[in-house]
């Protein structure tokens, strides 16, 4: 269900695994919460996955990603943990270190979102526009609100990796996201240089230096 808050931004809700066609009606500032399933990964899952040659018994394809390594503690198995897993504090890194691996992600493995902190690259935002994929941006100091937003821990993959195994988390309410990059080009992070680009030029040209 979509909420109007003005020309220039939506607030949607997804439930996870989506379309190609949820993600290319996202644009730049459209606001973005989860629901349904969230895989959490990080470097070295993704060094497993794509560099070592390592396969994961997860079907990611529709899916979105988190890039993190959550702080758990072991709990007897039951109902509510399932995998014996118990989220303690589960927060967002930063997500330019795994620039390389947005196409692999997508191409292999059929993931449309990315969630993440601080941005991405030039190649990520080629791989959203020719694939069909959104980076969502999660505000840095907030984990402990996020981890409010996991239901459970579902189950997990390559665990030898631990923390950066591949989490399957169970998600309720996670958000709202805002759309940082998204399928026709748009970036956040684009925007915010070119306008500080234009700023740095002014108070030069007033300065008089050239």
């Amino acid at each position: 269900m979509d909420s109007d808050l003005g020309a220039s931004q939506r607030v949607r809700t997804l439930t996870t695994p989506v379309s190609e066609a949820d993600v290319r009606a996202l644009r730049v500032g459209d606001m973005v919460t989860l629901e349904g399933t969230l895989f959490g990964i990080r470097d070295a899952t993704l060094i497993h996955l794509f560099d070592r040659g390592r396969t994961t018994r997860f079907d990611l394809a529709g899916h979105a990603v988190l890039h993190t390594a959550p702080n758990v503690r072991k709990v007897e198995r039951s109902p509510q943990f399932p995998t014996g897993y118990a989220p303690v504090c589960i927060g967002t890194t930063t997500s330019i270190r795994m620039e390389r691996f947005t196409r692999p992600l997508m191409e292999r493995c059929g993931v449309r979102i990315v969630v993440g902190k601080g941005g991405m690259g030039e190649d990520s935002l080629a791989a959203f526009r020719e694939l069909g994929g959104v980076y969502l941006a999660v505000i840095g100091g907030v984990a402990a609100l996020e981890t409010t937003w996991i239901e459970s821990i579902d189950d997990v993959d390559l665990d030898d990796l631990n923390p950066e195994s591949l989490w399957k988390f169970r998600i309720r309410g996670f958000g709202p996201l805002q759309v940082a990059m998204d399928s026709a080009g748009g970036s956040v992070y684009a925007q915010v240089d070119a306008k500080a680009r234009s700023r740095r030029a002014a108070v030069l040209a007033k300065l008089g230096i050239r």
